[in-house]
């Protein structure tokens, strides 16, 4: 019956002319009032409206409507375009019922359609989340993110070329910093905001033909955005909600969700996106000045770890105020406590050299008194303290990235810190002048407070990896300086290296106790590796601790730290061999306060008293032999009760018991070698080591002290003038020749051959007994003692050779010899090489 009609109603149209397929305008019209003539996809899309928008969706006609875009999604993008339209059309009527189902069909629609021509549906279904997205209604605001947010969870089978989210990223932003009179809607649109900048995030991040949600233009929305909800949670905390309501309230915090969608955006960061994730962080914190109460700057850097823009940052604001910088800085260390892993930032060493040129900038600001000495007008005024207190951030900052390094890594830290430290030798050259030294000096004790911050807490088994040769000898050599402070802290880093079961505490005071127990020591044996380690820096940890002795001006913390330093060697890294040279070392140290021919104070002297015999009353229980430790305990009790200021519980105090004459010092007082050597030896120790005087190896180091080179140097030229001096040689008288004379150059000469026999037999004795170490050590030092005086010889009289012009006539008509330069002189053919 259809079909006859279908086939009248075809040839009535051609005989009015009209063209095979077209239909009159009116039929349009008709259609549209008929349902039964309506296309299907609409019939299905209009049952799925109630009568009662507040019935809700009506599922079984849902389901047939999905079951038909599963069956022809040809027609997809058409179900999208007409629900498309009636949502726009119910939001214009403020039908909000009717709104909130086609809202709801269009996410089971997404839910259950990933066919390729889903594209198009996709679109219909963005211009509907826009459409609520733009309305003032915040519901409609709220429902439209949801249902963005259900869609960027949903994985798409094909690309999309053309999609862009420019306006949710906008829109999203702007319901980040609502300011709704409402505190509860406003915390609602705003968690709404937060949702839809992460459902953006999810659905372009892994998708390289979206638009690149990295790009600066979208970042300084997204991140400033959510630094403002985070940065706003003691307003949410304010509210103060009963117990009952806390676990609710603690959902609907936006700080909280902000954190997370914040952990995720960096998290799914490249290398070459954190940069402009980053900025825009930096650039909060600098407009609304919170680098100095620093509180939400290091919740932030907790958040997002440490990277390269911080430190490129710390660069920029080099001449900011050091309370800007020091904020920067203590960020970074509270960043840097948290393990690294998975975080992005730049090499190890590149960070340690950004926080030491800082470093060095601060010490400049603080000599020069200004950020630019080439500025006149406009210089900031620097105050020390604030320059003190960025130097002391940063040293904190060094040791806090230390701590999260692995033992290789701090190592090399350790060595960088060390080679960057000023010492005067040749491959080092020191600033000249009042204000280089000055700058020289304040340089050096920085970075040895860095390196002690890197050091503490630093665990290594193997001495030798721990304390490398060429790490040793540069710090050692900085014992050499007159600074006090800076040998303090070279005694504090080679505690903290050598102490590896954490004794050091327990030898922060220097006492005599009677029972070593109650200290409760962890001892461990020496095992080979620092066996070798000992062998071979032995002596020069040994002559650095004794010279170390002799200073003037030693205080109580020096000899705390000396008294620590031995007392460590005896637990970490002593053998036999080595409890017999800190025997003889102490007792050296002992008769440098008993013969006193460096005229130390009395303090120093009694200090020294004191070191020694709280040190042997140390090793004696340590060694377990009972005649060393009674020849110890007597001794100890003797000076209690007649020289109490030998001792170190009247000496190491805040006001020492000092006496005035030490030069008649008993023998009682004292510890004897010859003693010791007799009970250690008879318990299989070396006694003829023991006999031995502990001599300190010189090398060229000594060079390096202020405090000798100068004096020598010029007596040494004094010398070798006044004996060149033909008018000295002039003014000498002739000896006249008598009997006497005869008679006592005969006798003298009797006696010199006895006293030249007897020391080449001791010479020949101490060849054959002495250990080869001793000998070598020795043999070193005559010949490193000769090489010196030698150089010194050389740099005194070597003069600039003459000029072929001859000479020329100075001031006071006294002539000078006139030097041209090398590559002018005339050489003779001979010079060939």
């Amino acid at each position: 019956m259809k079909g006859r009609r279908r086939r009248g109603w075809l040839q009535a149209t051609r005989r009015r002319g009209l063209p095979g397929g077209a239909r009159p305008a009116e039929m349009y019209g008709v259609c549209g009032c008929c349902g039964a003539l309506r296309p299907r996809y609409k019939r299905l899309v209009d049952n799925i409206f109630p009568e009662d928008p507040e019935d809700g969706l009506v599922k079984t006609n849902m389901e047939k409507l999905t079951f038909y875009a599963l069956s022809a999604p040809e027609k997809l993008d058409r179900i999208g375009a007409y629900l498309s339209e009636r949502l726009i059309r119910d939001v214009g009527r403020h039908r909000y019922g009717y709104v909130c189902i086609a809202m709801e069909a269009l996410d089971q629609l997404l839910m259950a359609c990933h066919c390729q021509s889903i594209n198009l549906f996709v679109e219909s279904f963005l211009k509907m989340v826009a459409k609520l997205l733009e309305s003032e209604k915040p519901n409609l605001q709220i429902l439209g993110t949801n249902s963005f947010v259900k869609f960027a969870n949903i994985e798409e089978d094909t690309p999309s070329y053309h999609r862009s989210y420019d306006f949710f990223v906008s829109r999203f932003s702007e319901m980040c910093h609502s300011s709704h009179d409402d505190m509860e809607i406003k915390t609602k649109i705003r968690m709404s905001g937060i949702k839809g900048l992460q459902g953006v995030v999810r659905k372009t991040v892994n998708d390289e033909l979206q638009a690149n949600i990295w790009d600066p233009q979208h970042m300084d929305k997204i991140v400033p955005s959510l630094l403002f909800n985070l940065q706003h949670v003691e307003e949410a905390e304010s509210r103060s909600p009963s117990p009952l309501q806390a676990p609710e309230k603690e959902k609907e915090n936006p700080a909280e969700l902000a954190e997370r969608c914040l952990r995720e955006l960096l998290g799914r960061a490249a290398f070459g996106n954190i940069k402009n994730a980053i900025k825009p962080v930096l650039i909060h914190l600098d407009n609304h000045s919170l680098w100095e109460p620093k509180v939400f700057a290091i919740r932030c850097f907790k958040i997002i770890m440490y990277s390269i823009q911080l430190l490129s940052h710390l660069d920029a604001n080099s001449r900011s105020a050091a309370t800007v910088r020091a904020g920067i800085v203590e960020v970074l260390s509270e960043a840097a406590v948290i393990a690294a892993t998975g975080s992005v930032g730049p090499t190890v060493l590149e960070m340690f050299n950004t926080l030491l040129r800082q470093l060095r900038l601060s010490i400049d600001y603080a000599l020069t008194g200004s950020y630019d000495v080439a500025m006149s007008l406009g210089t900031k005024i620097i105050k020390e303290h604030e320059e003190r207190m960025f130097q002391e951030a940063v040293i904190k900052t060094i040791g806090s990235f230390a701590s999260t390094l692995p033992t290789y890594q701090r190592s090399e830290v350790i060595l960088f810190i060390m080679s960057k430290v000023p010492l005067p030798s040749l491959h080092h050259p020191m600033e000249t002048g009042k204000t280089g030294e000055n700058r020289n000096r304040l340089t050096q004790i920085m970075l040895l407070k860095s390196l002690l911050q890197v050091s503490t807490g630093f665990q290594c088994n193997n001495m030798m990896s721990a304390l490398p040769s060429n790490f040793l000898d540069r710090l050692l050599s900085t014992a050499l300086m007159e600074d006090a402070e800076i040998r303090l802290f070279v005694l504090e880093i080679l505690i903290s290296f050598i102490d590896r079961h954490g004794n050091r505490h327990k030898f922060s005071t220097i006492s005599t106790l009677s029972d070593i127990s109650v200290l409760k020591l962890k001892v461990d044996k020496c095992s080979r590796q620092d066996t070798v380690f000992m062998k071979k820096h032995s002596q020069q940890l040994y002559r650095h601790i004794y010279l170390s002795c002799k200073e003037e001006t030693n205080i109580q913390k020096h000899y705390e730290a000396l008294y620590g330093l031995l007392a460590l060697i005896s637990i970490e890294l002593a053998n036999e061999e080595v409890v017999v040279d800190l025997i003889r070392l102490v007792l050296a140290v002992q008769d440098v306060a008993q013969v006193n021919e460096e005229n130390l104070p009395v303090y120093n002297r009694c200090a020294l008293y004191a070191l020694g015999a709280a040190y042997l009353n140390l090793i004696s229980q340590l060694t377990t032999v009972p005649a060393f430790c009674q020849h110890i305990h007597e001794v100890i009790e003797t000076r209690k009760k007649e020289a109490p200021y030998m001792l170190p519980e009247d000496v190491f105090v805040e006001r020492p018991r000092l006496s005035q004459n030490l030069d008649g010092v008993v023998i009682e007082f004292l510890f004897r070698q010859s003693k010791i050597s007799e009970v250690l030896g008879g318990s299989g120790y070396n006694s003829d080591r023991l006999c031995l005087p502990y001599i300190p190896q010189l090398t060229d180091e000594d060079r390096l002290s202020k405090r000798k080179s100068i004096g020598e140097t010029i007596s040494l030229q004094v010398e070798v003038e006044s004996r060149n001096s033909p008018e000295k040689e002039e003014r000498v008288p002739a000896e006249e020749i008598t009997y006497e004379t005869l008679k006592k150059a005969i006798v003298d000469s009797v006696a010199v051959e006895e006293q030249e026999r007897e020391r080449r037999r001791q010479v020949v004795e101490k060849f054959q007994k002495a250990p080869f170490e001793e000998i070598a050590a020795h043999c070193g030092a005559r010949a490193s003692l000769l090489q010196s005086k030698l150089n010194q010889i050389f740099e005194i009289t070597i003069r600039p050779p003459p000029s072929p012009s001859g000479t020329i006539t100075a001031a006071y008509g006294q002539p000078q010899n006139h030097s041209i330069p090398v590559y002018e002189m005339k050489f003779p053919d001979l010079c060939v090489y």
